[in-house]
């Protein structure tokens, strides 16, 4: 199968909408044509500055605006940061993925700190990648001088239901600073949430637009709400495994080579269900027991998963031209 950013929301539509089992053996086999489906990646989330965001997106317990258990926190200090790397890195870990409760990335003392962490991580070889919010072409220059691997900014679900769920920024917002990224040449990561209250079509109309960029993300997420009290969506009802499935399988056909991520609401599901997940494509996950500020399996249920389904933890930087930090020219 080819690589293609030209598809139709016809054409997603179909793949979307077979029969459930020939959708997993066809995602299967793109996957093994394309991937190790042995290999998982695995990443490990941190808030490093926590709640008190101004966004209202209508699914985030950090929203300043909604009454939730989230405590916030100013920025982590640097020391703290790295020594939560090297135990994500020593328990097993290759990718940590850094996440600031800001809507921008703003040029202050505390995105100097974010670029002093970013350097640290990527010191110890593992992969560095941060989701700070909005970013510019020259912010997102910094991170990669910096040694950043990969930016998170998910467009968490399609351009139609967009202004259901947020209304602080806009879709090209989004876009843009995906563009931004990928003008750097950071890695780019992003996906979105199922469970919004979204329809079929704002779905398919999210992968659409997700496969058809100028190039496809090296990562793409998959979310499941998990619904969280004081939030808007707090009632919305959970998705099923079968809805996960479809996401994943459609997600690995149309973009084959990036790695699809079972993400927030895998605590959820059991060793079977995942296994299915893994089968339909998914190959990275988010180990540690926190997303964040929403609960997540702990190291110990997924070391015994691996054993179960025979998985082992995807290398740092493979397939990559990636350097780590100590190994950029003129870098102290």
């Amino acid at each position: 199968m080819n690589y293609r950013n030209d598809w139709t929301k016809e054409e997603i539509s179909e793949i979307f909408n077979s029969p459930i089992l020939d959708l997993i053996y066809r995602a299967a086999t793109v996957h093994r044509g394309h991937n190790d489906a042995q290999e998982v990646q695995v990443c490990t989330l941190l808030s490093v500055k926590t709640g008190g965001c101004p966004e209202d997106c209508a699914y985030c317990p950090q929203a300043a605006r909604y009454h939730t258990d989230v405590k916030v926190h100013k920025l982590l200090p640097t020391e703290e940061v790295l020594g939560k790397a090297k135990e994500a890195q020593e328990a097993g870990s290759t990718r940590f993925c850094m996440g600031a409760a800001w809507r921008e990335v703003r040029d202050n003392k505390d995105f100097d700190r974010v670029l002093d962490m970013v350097k640290g991580v990527n010191a110890m070889g593992m992969e560095v990648c941060c989701t700070l919010g909005m970013l510019t072409e020259e912010q997102a220059k910094k991170l990669k001088d910096a040694g950043l691997y990969a930016y998170n900014h998910n467009l968490d679900t399609s351009e139609e239901h967009y202004d259901e769920i947020i209304s602080t920024r806009t879709y090209d917002d989004r876009l843009d600073t995906l563009d931004n990224v990928r003008n750097a040449k950071i890695s780019v990561c992003s996906g979105g949430i199922i469970g919004l209250g979204e329809s079929e079509g704002d779905r398919i109309g999210m992968l659409h637009t997700l496969a058809t960029l100028p190039e496809h993300p090296e990562s793409v997420p998959v979310n499941a709400l998990v619904p969280v009290e004081g939030t808007p969506l707090e009632d919305q009802p959970r998705v099923s495994v079968w809805e996960m499935i479809r996401m994943i399988a459609t997600a690995r056909i149309i973009m084959p080579k990036a790695m699809v991520r079972l993400s927030a609401g895998r605590v959820r599901m059991s060793v079977e269900e995942q296994a299915l997940c893994f089968m339909a494509g998914a190959n990275s996950i988010f180990a540690g027991d926190k997303l964040l500020t929403t609960p997540n399996p702990d190291a110990v249920e997924d070391k015994e998963m691996f054993q179960i389904l025979n998985l082992k933890p995807r290398k740092a930087f493979k397939g990559s031209a990636a350097v780590k930090f100590e190994q950029i020219p003129g870098v102290a």
